[in-house]
């Protein structure tokens, strides 16, 4: 490990506002904050705004800057890339957003039912090949069912048209149980204009479209009935071509998160 990434891990632990929660941090004491980060942690009552896989933390200060009447919670395993969004929002002095490190499968040690009011999905891996992995399939969504308000939203934007078409299909195949609200398929080439809260781009995301691929976005909303999620079969949609490229190649062109 490098002498920078050390560096990272030790000034994450000096930041307040950074909680690190592996799932062996977690045992034999539960989360604190759980069911009270609106109380305890922010002091307001504003909604609660999580981003999944967030990454160097990028889309979620800005939605903080954008938005301080609403929290804001970055979440990822990888603590030296948080480090960057961390430290643009101590630098900053942003009190509305916070982040978490820990594995997205433990989110209900972190939030109670109805504790969220809405999730970012910011280009995540497709997982392709392992469905229970995708954060878009059924297994997550009725794990984000457990900690969202009553019609709390779900945002996905990817570069990916496997994950969109897939999470498209998976919307149009349980109506009993997810409300699609917006479906995007080029956010910067729409003729009515770009939403502004899709505007904001990380610096990955303007490496795909330096590429010539298109940003897609979907918003949809998970309904508070008894209706499972069910699975779909994927084996009919297109794989992501462009993800064929080896390591190296993606690495050097700046292109792998």
């Amino acid at each position: 490990m490098g002498k920078n990434k050390l560096a990272k891990f030790a000034d994450m632990e000096t930041i307040p506002f950074v909680f690190q929660f592996p799932y062996s941090a977690l045992q034999g004491k539960g989360f604190d904050l759980r069911g009270y980060w609106g109380k305890e942690f922010f002091h307001n009552d504003n909604p609660i705004v999580i981003e999944l896989g967030c990454g160097k933390g990028e889309y979620t200060v800005e939605l903080a800057r954008r938005n301080p009447d609403k929290n804001f919670i970055g979440i990822d395993i990888k603590g030296a890339r948080m480090w960057t969004g961390a430290d643009a929002a101590r630098r900053e002095g942003l009190h509305n957003v916070a982040f978490l490190r820990t594995s997205i499968e433990l989110l209900e040690y972190f939030f109670v039912a109805g504790e969220v009011s809405e999730i970012w999905i910011t280009f995540p891996d497709p997982q392709m090949k392992k469905q229970r992995k995708r954060l878009t399939g059924a297994r997550f969504l009725e794990l984000y069912n457990h900690i969202l308000k009553d019609g709390g939203t779900i945002n996905l934007k990817t570069d990916s048209p496997f994950l969109y078409t897939y999470t498209r299909a998976l919307c149009d195949s349980n109506p009993g149980a997810i409300s699609l609200l917006t479906d995007i398929p080029d956010v910067h080439n729409r003729p009515d204009g770009l939403l502004p809260v899709l505007d904001i781009k990380t610096h990955y995301e303007r490496q795909w479209i330096a590429r010539g691929l298109t940003i897609k976005y979907l918003s949809f909303a998970l309904k508070s009935t008894p209706y499972p999620i069910t699975e779909i079969d994927d084996s009919d949609i297109e794989r992501d071509t462009y993800r064929s490229y080896s390591r190296g190649t993606l690495e050097s062109e700046g292109l792998r998160t």
